[in-house]
């Protein structure tokens, strides 16, 4: 019997997906929950599993849009399932123990571009170190050293000098273009992220955190902290335990418009921006403001690992009331982030450099982490946001306020 197969619907809103790649070819048998299809909607990957058993025949091509509810392939379950369909596939230690041993084969001969790369046998340890950090190849690079011997310096001038473009790695040269459609997904953070150019009163306000304390704190208990909660204790735990505390004294950062209305949140559910193989994901941690760091870090891995493996739900992503992104986690210095809509602001951590600041009147090196803060001036005025940061960066340069809230311990004791 031919028993058709039709796309179900990912989510509420979502009218139309894209069939991102086949996992299987026509006249392929497959099994019942058998993942045959990768689809992509405009919010997450999904995988396509099969409703029955039997050979199947394709309808549409890979990078098709088609509508929820329509047919895209057929199963005919009539069809009997081949010898050995079903059966676990022998391990990689079986297949060895069972494959007869040949003879080695020989060594892959060299390719005239890896011999054009290859660092040169006569060059200095500290050169050859440089020239492998460098991508430089040996060719036309003249050695002032003894016998021809390529020195640092060698390499240096070589630097200074400007590389040949013949030692350019990963060009073909050709001048040829390439183009590639752009995922579902793609398209859909595209628009977004215009639109909220386009629709809000979009603000950014910067300060600097001093990291040697939080730093310190890490150092110490990171090996104790992952032995008794089995997680790694990282910064993103304490920014967004730092951002609930500050959320709850400046709630219309955590707020968003709707209408003429002010939405207001007795919760904050804390969207992490995550880089993934489809492009930018925003998982979302639920009653963050409940969580301790362990729990926190504990999420953010569960989310992480999901969205590294195209396995992250709809689910998983929506409904978030303020977002923390960390663009230092790639070496960038200061960003202005774009809010992530309906949210009303969004936190841009950075990386952490060793710079000179004013400490007691004197001069010190500290290790400084610049923050940005993206808001919506509809609805954050700018007292708000900078005391909004203010409270973030007062909470991390002294950790111990995550506990006793935004107040100093001995406010607490004296219940002030």
């Amino acid at each position: 019997m031919i028993k058709e197969m039709k796309i179900p619907s990912p989510g509420e809103s979502i009218t139309e997906v894209e069939i991102a790649t086949w996992l299987v070819e026509n006249g392929d048998y497959v099994s019942v929950d058998q993942p045959i299809a990768e689809v992509d909607s405009d919010k997450a990957t999904l995988e396509l599993p099969a409703e029955f058993a039997g050979t199947i025949e394709l309808l549409v091509e890979e990078g098709e849009t088609v509508q929820v509810g329509q047919v895209v392939c057929k199963i005919d379950t009539s069809a009997e399932a081949p010898e050995g369909a079903g059966e676990p596939a022998a391990t990689p230690a079986e297949e060895e123990k069972e494959t007869p041993k040949t003879a080695e084969a020989p060594k892959k001969a060299e390719t005239p571009k890896e011999q054009s790369t290859a660092i040169p046998e006569n060059a200095t340890p500290l050169a050859k170190e440089m020239m492998k950090q460098n991508n430089i190849s040996g060719k036309g690079l003249q050695g002032s050293g003894a016998g021809g011997r390529i020195t640092k310096a060698d390499v240096e001038a070589y630097i200074a000098g400007g590389f040949d473009a013949s030692f350019a790695q990963g060009w073909g040269g050709t001048r040829e273009e390439n183009r590639e459609k752009m995922s579902m997904l793609r398209r859909k953070v595209a628009q977004r992220l215009v639109s909220v150019k386009n629709e809000t009163a979009m603000l950014t306000t910067f300060n600097e955190i001093d990291m040697s304390t939080v730093m310190a704190v890490r150092s110490k208990y990171k090996e104790k902290f992952r032995e008794t909660h089995g997680v790694n204790l990282g910064f993103m735990s304490f920014f967004t335990k730092a951002c609930t505390e500050a959320l709850r004294l400046f709630p219309a950062v955590n707020a968003y418009i709707d209408g003429n209305e002010m939405v207001m949140h007795d919760y904050a559910d804390i969207g992490i921006a995550v880089s993934s193989p489809k492009g930018l994901m925003v998982p979302v941690l639920r009653n963050a403001e409940q969580m301790s760091l362990a729990e926190i870090e504990a999420e953010i891995k569960r989310l992480a690992v999901k969205a590294r493996d195209g396995k992250i739900a709809i689910e998983d992503m929506t409904g978030g009331t303020f977002t923390i992104t960390n663009g230092g986690v790639f070496g960038s210095m200061l960003s202005t982030p774009i809010i992530n809509p309906p949210q009303s602001a969004i936190l841009g951590m950075h990386n952490i450099v060793e710079r000179p600041i004013a400490v007691n009147g004197k001069v010190e090196i500290r290790p400084v982490m610049y923050v940005a803060l993206s808001y919506d001036h509809r609805i954050i005025d700018g007292k708000e946001s900078v005391s909004f940061l203010y409270k973030v960066k007062e909470m991390i340069e002294n950790p111990v306020r995550l506990i006793f809230g935004s107040k100093e311990p001995e406010e607490v004791l004296l219940g002030l």
